[in-house]
């Protein structure tokens, strides 16, 4: 299994800083729902894209704040069979809201077969085609960070960034093991700088 990093071996980023991901939130937010509730469900879960097409109106808790994801890193138990690992990320209520107008989520969870139904059934390399196009309608720039992976890594930066204990975002992202979430204290430039003035507040 290769190394997580956030820089590729000539040093260019990996993730989406704060004003990329800003820029992208907004662009997402002037699309037609469906492709505007994707976006922002991947920047506001930091989920994989292979992880949002499964995201169904079961998993969409509207009174608790919350969306379970399933996570698709396999993973064994004691007998050493593939278990089902669900985790349960926070979400902006006012996000909640507009998944829910544009999705019908309350309507569907109140039949067992609809709230099964995926909310966007789509093949990854379909979401990660939207992605790529809002990015580049965002302005950010054709580098390796303008993509789906760049949007996860960038989540990572903004929750160690605002000081999200590191065993909690590792929940949040489904990391098996805290080692690979600690790369997101290993942020630098504006991200470094942000962390660094709450030391020197």
């Amino acid at each position: 299994m290769s190394e997580m990093r956030l820089h590729d071996p000539a040093g260019h980023r990996l993730y989406l800083n704060a004003e990329e991901r800003a820029a992208f939130l907004a662009a997402a937010r002037r699309q037609p729902a469906r492709n505007r509730t994707l976006c922002e469900t991947l920047h506001f879960t930091g989920c994989r894209p292979s992880e949002l097409v499964e995201i169904t109106p079961a998993r969409v808790d509207l009174s608790g704040g919350t969306i379970a994801i399933r996570s698709l890193k396999k993973r064994q138990n004691a007998a050493g069979k593939v278990k089902l690992v669900y985790r349960s990320v926070p979400v902006p209520p006012d996000y909640l809201d507009t998944l829910n107008t544009a999705h019908g989520i309350r309507e569907a969870q109140r039949s067992r077969k609809q709230a099964q139904v995926p909310i966007w059934p789509l093949s990854r390399v379909r979401v990660w085609q939207i992605v790529k196009k809002i990015m580049i309608e965002a302005g950010i720039p054709d580098a390796p960070q303008r993509s789906p992976k760049g949007l996860r890594h960038g989540f990572g930066i903004n929750a160690a960034v605002n000081g999200i204990p590191l065993h909690m975002l590792q929940k949040w992202l489904g990391h098996a093991q805290l080692s690979t979430t600690a790369i997101y204290a290993d942020a630098t430039g504006k991200e470094e700088q942000d962390i660094a003035a709450r030391m020197w507040a």
